[in-house]
This record gives C-alpha cells, structure tokens and sequence, in this order.
C-alpha cells in the first residue's frame, strides 16, 4: 500500500502548506494498475466509501506522457516517485 500512502502524505502535506487541494494525480497505466491494488486492500481496512477515480477528492489521470505527478494548486508538478526508486 505504498503508493495510496505516498499520495496521501503529499495530498496532506500539500493541503497544510497551501491551504488548497492539490490540482490532480497523474499516474502512468503501471502505477494506476498498482494503486488499484492498493485501493482494494484499503477497502478491506476501511469501512467508508473510496472512489478510485479519486484520490481524498482530488482527480486521478491515466497518462504514460506525463506519469506518477502530484499536480500542486499552482501546477507545479511533484514526483509521486522519489529518485532512488
């Protein structure tokens, strides 16, 4: 569950410092298929609704052009993947 954490930590982190949700996640086919497994182990553990089309409310999108971002409010975009991965 990796990835549905990291982006709930930068969606928190981001949400603290600016004060506004993050614009959207983008996610390459790979890393969407990924989060999906993710989404289904959190249905397991959470007893509230999740919709997988969105992450805490903010839109995911499918590219492999432009993959694995955080889309900030400005729109800047930050890496869901650190460096070393």
């Amino acid at each position: 569950m990796f990835l549905y954490m990291r982006m709930t930590e930068m969606f928190s982190d981001h949400l603290s410092t600016t004060g506004a949700y993050p614009e959207k996640f983008i996610l390459s086919t790979g890393l969407h298929r990924q989060y999906l497994r993710d989404w289904v182990r959190m249905r397991q553990l959470v007893t509230t609704r999740i919709d997988p089309t969105n992450h805490m409310g903010v839109p995911i999108e499918i590219s492999d052009i432009t993959p694995n971002v955080m889309v900030a409010a400005d729109g800047a975009e930050v890496s869901l993947v650190s460096p070393e991965a």
